[in-house]
């Protein structure tokens, strides 16, 4: 599926008029959710047809995989039911939507907006990081958006980083069972995604996870504090090494890098990096 992916994107880049070193380096970039441009404009500098051809290969990148293998096995039933990905697309589709009333002044046409919105929302929510505008200069509420979409991530079984969807639909589906118990203490209630149980195993180990994820989200933040940066670069900066997106917001914006951090910073955002991108257990075993 990785293999078919890649070669696709690579088809429709080249039809696009990338040369075949542009069109594999960005295909890598994005189905591996890695975004590592090989111009400083990222992908700015492509013509519309190829930003938003990244933009739909984000978004598929960002899928659990096993929802595409139940398409080519013939279940297709099975994978449309498939709670998380209708999740994911749900919270891709408010995000641009309120994004592109939020930031209506910024650009100069509608399709215009649509196109580097959905893209900056593509790219941040399957934490590819890859970019066409300087989302910096988008009004607060927008960016306080892309910073929340930092943490979510994108689907279970995909190549994106972050808390990832099915996590955060345990989390959620679990504090309303609980409330739901506060109303009705003799309630008998199980959460459940895709109609199977979810064990008390995995809801324990996804909040074990979170409260390892945010104590080194602050712990991390008061360290790298030292070098005397403003706080939304230093916030923004931990959180886009710990998701694996790449651009956070200010000094560690789209248009800037992390190349003024100390030496102690930049292992601390090192740490990080490795920690979001091989899942925090094993990091902390180690």
């Amino acid at each position: 599926l990785y293999l078919v992916m890649t070669v696709l994107e690579v088809i429709f880049l080249m039809l696009g008029g990338m040369t075949v070193f542009e069109a594999l380096t960005t295909s890598f970039g994005t189905v591996g959710t890695g975004g590592f441009g090989v111009y400083n404009t990222s992908i700015g500098g492509f013509s519309p047809y190829i930003q938003n051809v990244v933009t739909v290969f984000m978004i598929l990148s960002g899928i659990n995989y096993v929802f595409y293998f139940c398409l080519i096995s013939g279940k297709l039933l099975t994978a449309i039911r498939m709670e998380e990905v209708r999740t994911y697309l749900l919270v891709i589709l408010v995000a641009i939507v309120a994004i592109c009333i939020d930031s209506r002044h910024v650009f100069q046409g509608f399709f215009d907006m649509l196109r580097h919105v959905a893209f900056q929302v593509a790219s941040i929510i399957t934490t590819t990081g890859f970019s066409t505008t300087d989302f910096d200069l988008w009004p607060q509420f927008s960016k306080t958006i892309l910073v929340i979409l930092m943490f979510v991530g994108a689907c279970a079984g995909s190549t994106g980083g972050g808390i990832k969807i099915s996590r955060l639909m345990i989390l959620f589906k679990s504090m309303r069972k609980e409330l739901s118990l506060i109303v009705h203490p003799r309630e008998i209630k199980k959460i459940r995604i895709d109609d199977r149980s979810v064990t008390h195993e995995v809801v324990r180990s996804t909040n074990v996870f979170m409260i390892i994820y945010f104590a080194i989200l602050f712990i991390s933040v008061l360290l790298i504090g030292v070098d005397e940066k403003d706080f939304t670069t230093n916030f923004t900066a931990v959180v886009a090494t710990l998701n694996n997106i790449g651009p956070g917001l200010e000094l560690v914006g789209p248009t800037q890098n992390f190349g003024f951090f100390s030496h102690f910073s930049k292992f601390v955002l090192m740490f990080d990096m490795l920690a979001g991108r091989l899942e925090l257990f094993p990091m902390l075993i180690l």
